[in-house]
């Protein structure tokens, strides 16, 4: 099971945690944000809640497809190597 978004801003990103984490709980480990053409640093929050969720539940979230500029958000915020681990 995969959990694809496609937008991830502060308007819609309670229901985009929402929706991963349900992916989770039901056995998701990958999350594809390869669709991912909307997002705002809203969606940092959003990835790094999805891995601890998967933590918790001891399996490993892996995150495919990040966009370039998530991945500069990520840096600026110095998260870069946890959004990737």
């Amino acid at each position: 099971m995969r959990f694809a978004p496609t937008c991830i801003t502060m308007a819609d990103a309670g229901q985009a945690l929402r929706e991963g984490l349900a992916s989770i709980a039901h056995g998701a480990t990958l999350i594809d944000l390869s669709s991912l053409t909307r997002f705002d640093s809203s969606a940092v929050s959003a990835v790094l809640a999805w891995k601890r969720a998967g933590s918790a539940l001891g399996r490993p979230v892996q995150i495919a497809g990040m966009p370039e500029g998530l991945l500069s958000l990520a840096q600026l915020y110095g998260l870069h190597e946890i959004m990737h681990s």
